[in-house]
């Protein structure tokens, strides 16, 4: 990369800008903006009232995107996501009424509400950018990027979503509770006042995509590479998963690990990285034997093989 120190400033600043609304959500606000960085998608998992809502109009809003929330439902339909022709009289003739989807950073609330039907309706969207509607094909805005939340608590008239549908996802993480000195913050923050509304954007839709192209160009070395594939391909041969991760996950490390170097001020992959992204990308693309405790369980063979996989040492940095 030819120049680190704008990318550097810009997501830098960008940063700051979010933690003037969030408070001790440092961590994961940078793997969500490595996910956008890396053109994917994220699912948290967080028991209702810990931010997830707010930290999503938060980066929309300082990113100066354009938002929409989705509740999910057991009774919302796909058209509800995706729009629909209707037929105007005064005019004779039909017209699209674009649904909540067409928009830049979309929040799908409990998205485990909906039925699997109306679940597979983001699945073109989230993949391919785009929205098919009576046979029509709509591109989709870019940045696109979707945060989805469920509530691992409370299963009673939930969908579990299918490994198609996890597969779209990005990451997979969970913001947790604050601690006290986080919390008293908060009530200080928020108690008499509303931060979020004294936000103002820090960047632009260009800067965005000037970003994830700056994304693609960070350097990863090659035994760094042959690290990732063998990762990967060690979660095939664990006793205890029915299926391993697909060559499509090494796909998604790579992309999170290059972005993830640059939001940390890089432009080339560490090890570091990738071992700090291995469970949040990989966990929720294996799939455990039914005896076992699915998310925990993945969590831990991913864990278990960072510890066993050998990495390489070498000079991680660009060689000239």
């Amino acid at each position: 990369m030819e120049n680190l120190a704008w990318p550097k400033q810009q997501l830098q600043t960008l940063q700051n800008a979010i933690q003037t609304v969030m408070v001790g959500q440092s961590h994961p606000t940078c793997l969500i903006l490595a996910a956008i960085l890396a053109g994917g998608h994220v699912l948290l998992e967080d028991v209702p009232g810990t931010g997830k809502t707010m930290l999503a109009k938060t980066i929309a809003k300082a990113m100066d995107l354009s938002f929409s929330r989705i509740q999910f439902t057991p009774d919302l339909l796909p058209s509800d996501i995706t729009g629909l022709n209707y037929y105007s009289q005064k005019s004779g003739e039909f017209h699209l009424r674009k649904g909540p989807v067409f928009t830049q950073i979309l929040l799908a609330d409990e998205i485990n509400r909906a039925t699997p039907r109306t679940q597979s309706s983001l699945l073109e969207a989230m993949e391919e950018r785009q929205v098919t509607i009576d046979g029509e094909t709509y591109r989709l805005n870019q940045p696109f990027f979707v945060i989805a939340t469920q509530n691992p608590v409370e299963t009673t008239g939930t969908y579990p979503l299918p490994e198609a549908q996890l597969d779209r996802f990005l990451l997979r993480l969970s913001l947790g509770y604050p601690d006290k000195t986080q919390e008293l913050e908060i009530l200080n923050r928020f108690g008499s006042n509303d931060p979020q509304s004294r936000l103002a954007p820090v960047c632009s839709q260009g800067d965005i995509l000037a970003l994830q192209e700056a994304a693609r160009q960070v350097y990863v070395h090659g035994p760094l590479l042959s690290y990732l594939v063998d990762l990967v391909q060690a979660t095939r041969s664990q006793e205890g998963l029915s299926c391993g991760a697909s060559p499509r996950s090494s796909l998604a490390l790579l992309r999170a690990a290059r972005a993830y170097a640059l939001v940390k001020g890089r432009d080339y992959v560490v090890p570091e990285a990738i071992k700090e992204l291995a469970v949040p990308v990989l966990a929720h693309r294996t799939v455990p034997s039914r005896s076992l405790n699915g998310r925990g369980y993945s969590q831990e063979v991913i864990r278990r093989l960072l510890q066993t996989v050998p990495l390489p040492t070498e000079n991680w940095g660009r060689r000239l």
